[in-house]
């Protein structure tokens, strides 16, 4: 998959600002504490972490692995579908994700990974009612193998609910697939502006 970073300048901010507070976890450990999202935080007011713990990791193989996926899958639905969709699934889904972990963590918890199942989600229902990619034949390949991730992941993380939150992974997933019925206003790019050299899509995928 190539794709010219002018046509996924949201992900590829996210990327970099996921980076850079992941380097600052490392000189400055008490930020995951300050920013993750903790049980019942509604009663404590701290609303902020909502959002905060969406760019924080606990550990470098959780930090490469999310930042790895959101690569994949981010690029190419920004460059598909553009950036104010992107935006608007990627925040959404990670902001309900949060909110539902809250509701049913017992411990804190961090990552983009229910922003990022929510970009895989959006991808069916998105790919379905967009008049430009849902003849086009590697997409249905694309779909089918984004739903095998997706069933993939929910198993692992039903295997270890005590490493893995599996709540916000489920309501992340959930909430990009409503997003994805959101009706497309604007007709999609070119093809040739849009998708350059799309490869077959057989990388591990593991928010």
């Amino acid at each position: 998959m190539k794709i010219a970073l002018s046509r996924a300048p949201v992900t590829a901010a996210l990327l970099i600002a996921i980076a850079i507070i992941w380097i600052a976890e490392l000189a400055d450990p008490t930020i995951l504490d300050r920013g993750a999202i903790v049980p019942h935080l509604w009663a404590a007011g701290e609303y902020r972490r909502i959002f905060t713990a969406m760019f924080l990791h606990a550990g470098w193989l959780h930090w490469a692995a999310n930042s790895w996926t959101l690569y994949q899958l981010g690029m190419l639905y920004e460059a598909m579908f553009g950036s104010k969709r992107f935006a608007i699934v990627y925040f959404v889904s990670g902001g309900v994700a949060s909110i539902a972990s809250s509701l049913r963590v017992e411990t804190a918890s961090v990552g983009a990974s229910g922003a990022i199942l929510g970009i895989l989600g959006a991808f069916f229902f998105s790919i379905r009612r967009s008049p430009q990619f849902r003849h086009e034949p590697w997409t249905k390949g694309l779909i089918s193998q984004l739903m095998f991730w997706a069933f993939l992941n929910i198993a692992v993380g039903l295997s270890m609910p005590e490493l893995i939150d599996n709540t916000a992974h489920i309501a992340g997933l959930i909430t990009g697939l409503l997003l994805g019925l959101i009706p497309h206003r604007v007709p999609p790019p070119p093809p040739g502006r849009t998708v350059v050299d799309v490869q077959p899509y057989d990388e591990g995928l593991a928010p």
